[in-house]
């Protein structure tokens, strides 16, 4: 029997970056679920803050080279790649100079959201895709974790249904207690627009925060977890409301098992 397939974007993965819910919960599943007989590949931002030298990041030439274009602008997109030895995974960095070279992640010294957030999250979802289109790797299981990556159901669901490599795909979205404070750009629903997506897909997405987005996400998934002890209420409510299938949150210890069968469960439920 094939392995099944299961894709990890995440917004901060441990030991790149210092240790959150996020970062942790993508450090250890990955491991886990890979031990239990599943096939893993990880991605995540190469922000500049991460010490490239300490973690021994390298660039994968075959990978990189690509353009992606985000609202009628062309940005380079550099893969890296490095190892986690100790779990025996690899995380794969989508890496550019405009998006990620600043010596911070989605907030300056100041707790200040960056203006391009939404670009920065279009570009990453985006290069994470095309890049897994171009390692030739058909995933079972896309799992998202962090609000960078609560664009990646909608992606999938609406422009990428018809791609062989992801049209079978089912989109786990974890949701946790960092949001952002400040709006994403007005402009970001004819951004999206300009990416192809219908009217109807995206009229919920002209005024966006942290609540609108996560509600997107929880909206277009195949299944929702609970990702940190407490959430947002207004979240809490839209999973209350929803028909998605959803998973109570689990420690970090103990999560591996239960998010495993949660997989397993869902393409139980769609083969049904």
């Amino acid at each position: 029997m094939e392995k099944k397939r299961v894709l990890y974007i995440s917004q901060e993965i441990s030991p790149f970056l210092p240790q959150s819910d996020i970062a942790a919960a993508a450090r250890k599943l990955p491991q886990g679920i890979q031990e239990g007989g599943k096939e893993i590949r990880a991605f995540m931002p190469r922000y500049g803050c991460i010490n490239e030298r300490r973690h021994q990041l390298h660039e994968v030439i075959r990978l990189s080279g690509m353009n992606l274009i985000i609202n009628d602008v062309d940005h380079p997109l550099i893969i890296k790649v490095a190892s986690v030895p100790q779990a025996k995974i690899q995380v794969y960095f989508i890496d550019n100079e405009d998006f990620f070279t600043r010596k911070a992640t989605v907030s300056d010294d100041e707790g200040e959201y960056f203006e391009d957030n939404d670009e920065r999250a279009m570009f990453f979802v985006r290069g994470v895709l095309e890049t897994v289109k171009k390692l030739g790797w058909k995933p079972d299981i896309i799992h998202c974790h962090g609000w960078m990556t609560a664009l990646t159901p909608l992606y999938i669901k609406k422009l990428y249904q018809n791609d062989p490599h992801f049209a079978d795909a089912k989109v786990v979205y974890s949701v946790y207690d960092n949001g952002f404070n400040k709006n994403w750009d007005s402009n970001f629903h004819e951004k999206l627009k300009f990416d192809g997506f219908d009217e109807a897909d995206i009229d919920d997405l002209k005024d966006v925060d942290f609540v609108t987005l996560t509600k997107k996400a929880i909206q277009v998934s195949d299944g929702v977890i609970q990702g940190s002890e407490t959430i947002d209420a207004d979240v809490t409510k839209a999973i209350e409301a929803s028909t998605t299938p959803f998973l109570e949150y689990y420690s970090e210890e103990s999560c591996v098992k239960p998010i495993n069968e949660f997989y397993d469960q869902i393409f139980e439920e769609i083969a049904v």
